[in-house]
Order: structure tokens, then C-alpha cells, then sequence
């Protein structure tokens, strides 16, 4: 099945549209379910709530969990609640576990409670079983969907094993090892396992070099680690070792996405990511935290602007240069903020440690200071005729180019150093922070040599 660009989408939808509204749903079956499910997804999500009625009637709850499960995540849970309870309920059955949590605790609690209700009961524990966990931790994103044999059993007794539990497993390419008292002890790829001799034990033939993860793990932790290994699995165990579950790839890619998107609203100066489904007053409430922060910080600025008043009555051709000055300040803060945040998200931090990255980002200032300020000095003493004033600006654009590069990797090191998310130190943070500093730094040498500027 290949995948549909957005107009072959259209195209084909209106074809299966015909077959839908006309009730013939042989073939509406027949064409449908001949696409990609992620295709039948963005089409089911572009459809009018009749239309989506339709086709709950026409597919079954199997047929309906494989479109459901590639649905974006942030409207799933509009669609699971505008079914008939029944039905939804036997979809989230057939739904990957951890997908189906995922839409779960997006949902308020009674409607949980009436959804596990309604399904059967095995369904319904082994969710329970991962609703329990924080938000964010292994436990929450993994899935107990996975093939485990025991140290005891013989290659081909594990073939057999793998042959009937293969179909309800999320991932077959790694076979998780445990012993009698279902301690994880070791893996097994599928490879090694078809090439293995019958009679040999699997205690001969797995690796007991296994990569785990605790169950309490940070997911953005379990990203980095599946990066930097390649693996397409990793088991997650409790403290005494036991095999409660696996994360696989498909999940640690949608955790890649949400943590990316968590950390441009917050360099966005956002408290939460905000969608296309948001009223005005539910965007309003996401914004307004960052936002009175920063107005305070700018009533900062101009109380300090206002206490070189006296300077700006003594030339007031300072004033022109203040909105450069500021805005170079909060430019070169912001790009070494992005530079620090990324290198503590990925692990180079670790490798380079931090002084490194701040002497680093120093000489990066350094260097970019210097040719700013070399620039705007000729500049102003070619268009103004002044060149103690060229030089003036020119030096505060080097100082302060300078002191923001150097606080703008210092200061997410410093927060996560408290282990606070270094994102929360958001671009309009840094901005606003370097406004006070450039603004003290440009008055505070204009008040000294004014008498050179007079």
C-alpha cells in the first residue's frame, strides 16, 4: 500500500465517497481498506460527523482501532467520545495497550471508569495496569504486548512459542529472556533465533548484554538512549529486575514529537502547546503566565531607562540607538539559548561538559561582538559625522553581545542543574533579560563618557 499525497487523497475520497453515501458497502469496504491506515485516517479526520457515522456502521471495531491508531493524537479522543460507548470500547480492545492508554488519559475520569467497564476484562486490566503510571515515565508509554520465552526452553519449543503469540505482539525482532523468576536475564533477535540449531537451549544462544530501562524513566531520557544505540526495542523492568513491558520505535517517535513541540512553546514563551481546535480564551490562558512575567521584566527596563533620564537630556541622540541595541541583545541571547537547550537535550552537554560550552559560546560572543561593533562604529561615524559616538555604541553592542551569548547558555545550564526543564528559559525570557543588561551596559557608559560625546 503506498502512501497518498494530500491531492490523490482528495481524488480518491471523492471516488469512496460515492460508494459511502450510495450504501454500497462492499465496495466501499473493498476501496477503502485497500489504503494505507494512516491514509484512511487524514481521511476519516476530514470528514463531517455524519459522514464519520457512516463509516463507524460500515467497518468493524478491529477495522476502525487500525484508522483510530493513526489519528492525531490531540482530536482521538473527540472521535472515541462521539461513539457509541459500545463500540468504542471494543476499539480500544483491539488498539495497541499503549495506544489505547494514551487516548484514555486524555479522557476525564467517569468516562474511563465507564469505557473499562464495558470491555472485556483482560483488555481491561492490562490498561489499567499502564493508567497507573506518571505521565511521561517508561511505565506510561511502553506496551505489554511483546513475545518472552524462558532460559529453559529449547530453540524450537521458543519457535513454537514465537508461532503462536507472534500475532498479538507489537514487535517480534527482539525476544526478551527471563528465568524462573521472570527476572529480564537476557534477548534474542529473531535472526539468531531462526538460524539457531532446534535442540540447542536459549540460555546457549541469547546475549545477556541487555539494555533496559526502569520503569520510572523519564520517556525524553528513553529517547536519547534509543538514539544513541539504534535500538527498534527496549524492555522496561521494575527495581528487582522483573520484565513488565517493551517501548518500541513507533513510540519513541511520537514521544520525539510531543517533547519537540513542548520545547518550542516554551522557547515560544507558552505554557502549553496550543492547537488549531483552541478557543481564543483557552489560547489567551496559555499565554498570559509568560506574558505578565515579562511585563513586569519590562517595566524593569524602562524604570532603568528612566534613571539615566538625566543622560538622555544631555544628548538625546542616545535614545535612537537604544531599540539596536536592545534587539542585538536579545538576538545573540536567544540563538546561544537554542544551542544550550539542544545540547542538553541530545547529550552533547554530557560529552563536552559544561564549561566547555560556555567558554565556547564566550568565544562566539567574543568574535560576533567585536564585528558588530566594529561595523556599527564606522557606520555611525559615516552617517552621523560622530565618532566618539560610533564608538560608544560600538562597544556596547561588543559588551553586551558578549554578556547575552554568555548568559543565554549559563542560563539554562544553571536550570537544569535544578532540574528544571532548561526549554522553560523561553526566547521572550532571554529577550527581555538582556533588554535590562543592554540597556545598563549602553547608559552606564554613555553617563561615563559623556563628556567625550558633548
Amino acid at each position: 500500500m503506498e502512501h497518498l499525497e494530500q491531492q490523490e487523497r482528495m481524488e480518491m475520497w471523492k471516488k469512496i465517497q460515492e460508494t459511502l453515501i450510495n450504501e454500497q458497502i462492499d465496495q466501499f469496504r473493498a476501496e477503502y481498506l485497500e489504503l494505507h491506515p494512516y491514509d484512511q485516517a487524514k481521511i476519516f479526520e476530514e470528514q463531517n460527523e455524519d459522514i464519520r457515522f457512516l463509516i463507524y456502521s460500515y467497518l468493524s471495531p478491529e477495522e476502525m482501532a487500525e484508522v483510530i491508531e493513526q489519528v492525531d493524537q490531540d482530536i482521538v479522543s473527540d472521535f472515541i467520545i462521539e461513539m457509541v460507548p459500545a463500540f468504542a470500547a471494543k476499539i480500544l480492545e483491539h488498539m495497541s495497550t499503549d495506544d489505547a492508554v494514551d487516548i484514555l488519559n486524555e479522557l476525564d475520569k467517569n468516562k474511563v471508569a465507564s469505557f473499562l467497564t464495558i470491555m472485556d476484562k483482560r483488555s481491561s486490566e492490562e490498561i489499567k495496569e499502564l493508567l497507573h503510571y506518571e505521565e511521561k515515565t517508561a511505565g506510561s508509554i511502553m506496551t505489554t504486548e511483546f513475545v518472552v520465552i524462558h532460559t529453559t526452553m529449547t530453540v524450537k519449543d521458543a519457535m513454537r512459542h514465537l508461532r503462536k503469540e507472534a500475532p498479538d505482539a507489537e514487535t517480534i525482532y527482539y525476544i526478551y529472556v527471563v528465568n524462573s523468576y521472570k527476572k529480564l536475564v537476557g534477548v534474542i533477535s529473531l535472526r539468531d533465533l531462526i538460524i539457531a540449531e532446534g535442540d540447542w537451549l536459549i540460555e546457549e544462544v541469547m546475549s545477556d548484554r541487555v539494555v533496559s530501562v526502569p520503569v520510572g524513566e523519564d520517556q525524553e531520557e528513553i529517547a536519547q538512549m534509543m538514539r544513541d544505540y539504534d535500538f527498534l526495542a527496549l524492555p522496561v523492568v521494575d527495581f528487582q529486575e522483573h520484565l513488565l513491558g517493551i517501548i518500541t520505535v513507533d513510540d519513541i517517535m511520537d514521544v520525539m514529537e510531543e517533547e519537540a513541540s513542548d520545547d518550542y512553546s516554551k522557547l515560544a514563551g507558552i505554557s502549553d502547546v496550543e492547537s488549531s481546535g483552541d478557543t481564543a480564551i483557552s489560547s489567551a490562558k496559555k499565554r498570559l503566565p509568560w506574558l505578565v512575567i515579562l511585563l513586569f521584566l519590562g517595566m524593569l527596563t524602562a524604570s532603568l531607562i528612566g534613571r539615566f533620564e538625566a543622560t538622555l537630556a544631555q544628548d538625546p541622540i542616545l535614545a535612537v540607538f537604544i531599540p539596536l541595541i536592545a534587539g542585538m541583545a536579545g538576538n545573540t541571547g536567544t540563538q546561544a539559548l537554542a544551542v544550550a537547550v539542544r545540547s542538553i537535550s541530545t547529550g552533547d552537554m554530557n560529552k563536552k561538559g559544561k564549561a566547555a560550552v560556555i567558554w565556547q559560546e564566550a568565544k562566539t560572543g567574543l568574535i560576533t561582538g567585536v564585528s558588530c561593533g566594529v561595523i556599527i562604529t564606522l557606520l555611525i561615524a559615516l552617517w552621523y559625522h560622530d565618532f566618539y559616538l560610533g564608538m560608544l555604541v560600538g562597544i556596547s553592542i561588543m559588551a553586551t553581545l558578549l554578556v547575552a551569548t554568555i548568559s543565554g547558555a549559563f542560563i539554562p545550564l544553571v536550570m537544569d542543574r535544578f532540574k528544571i526543564d532548561p526549554a522553560v528559559a523561553s526566547g521572550p525570557f532571554i529577550t527581555t533579560l538582556n533588554d535590562v543588561i543592554s540597556i545598563f551596559i549602553y547608559f552606564g557608559l554613555a553617563t561615563t563618557f559623556m563628556n567625550f560625546l558633548l
